[in-house]
């Protein structure tokens, strides 16, 4: 197993996402699964947004078909042992020890480091919950001190921020929710920008999405294409086996003619929705203020988390 690992090849029974393969070497090595393989390179990019929860993260994955091989539903706890693992990237650990894999990555190395600062900012900003949860709790940062500002119901009616005071006792008097959400809504309306900016980006966004999809079809076009070529090849082979005149490069050609298979479902199965994201972006830019005056604190939450980052409460 450790020969196996310094040479790149995964030793032992593959993540959920991949399949034990034997290589055209071979030699055994996994490979992307063609069900949920792309599932899980589209929940990366899912919960590298920011916008949603791990709970969230994981209902959208398991809608999307996500499941064990026994084909029991994954829960969340997996979902987070899945996002914290770096052999999807094409590098793993073994025995305390880094190695570059000769397999083939469902995500970059650049989306996994994305992830990992979600979860990581996720878990430094967790703060026990009361039996209310308020809007903007756990979002602000007191400017003296750096402790969080949390929220505070007064008179059954009123809420009010303030610092936890972890650190000592600071100087800012409370502060009503009320002003904090304008504060807020007074940043977002610096979001929006020109008429025409907006138009030569939606036409980027769509020429870039063309050239995507072009890809992606001259690549499973090429793929069909030696495909076609090593059938022909097996099944001549194939007579020559029937006759005992077979090596063991016949079941190298059947291995590589299954890799194939896999790549064409992985370009098959691509997520082309980010133009439709794209958009819906854009359109957030230039109503932002607008839709986070009208929403409720719970959805106005969700649109912080997502827009901004570092924000701190210092003199009012």
């Amino acid at each position: 197993m450790q020969q196996k690992a310094e040479q790149g090849i995964w030793p032992t029974y593959a993540p959920l996402g991949y399949l034990n393969v034997v290589g055209p070497d071979g030699k055994k090595t996994i490979a992307p699964d063609p069900q949920n393989g792309p599932i899980i390179a589209h929940l990366f990019g899912w919960y590298a947004t920011g916008t949603l929860s791990l709970k969230e993260a994981a209902e959208q994955a398991r809608s999307a078909g996500l499941v064990y091989r026994t084909g029991k539903p994954v829960p969340t706890s997996t979902v987070h042992t899945i996002l914290r693992n770096r052999i999807y990237t094409g590098d793993f650990e073994w025995k305390g020890h880094y190695y570059r894999g000769k397999y083939q990555p469902l995500v970059t190395r650049e989306l996994w480091q994305r992830v990992q600062a979600v979860l990581d900012s996720r878990n430094a900003n967790k703060l026990r919950r009361g039996t209310r949860d308020f809007a903007f709790s756990g979002l602000i940062k007191c400017g003296h001190c750096g402790c969080a500002m949390v929220g505070e119901l007064k008179k059954g009616r009123y809420i009010y921020y303030h610092c936890t005071g972890y650190k000592g006792k600071c100087g800012d008097p409370y502060v009503r929710e009320e002003v904090i959400a304008e504060k807020f809504a007074q940043i977002l309306g610096r979001l929006s920008f020109g008429e025409d900016l907006l138009q030569w980006v939606s036409i980027a966004l769509r020429e870039s999405h063309a050239d995507q999809r072009e890809e992606h079809d001259a690549a499973i076009t090429r793929l069909q294409a030696e495909c076609e070529r090593l059938r022909h090849r097996i099944h001549a082979m194939y007579i020559d086996k029937l006759d005992g005149r077979v090596d063991r490069s016949f079941y190298a050609q059947m291995s590589e003619q299954d890799k194939l298979m896999q790549e064409i479902a992985l370009h098959e199965a691509a997520d082309q929705c980010y133009l439709d994201e794209g958009m819906h972006l854009l359109e957030l830019a230039q109503s932002a203020q607008q839709l986070f005056v009208k929403q409720e604190p719970s959805e106005q939450r969700r649109m912080l988390n997502f827009v901004l980052s570092n924000s701190t409460w210092k003199e009012g």
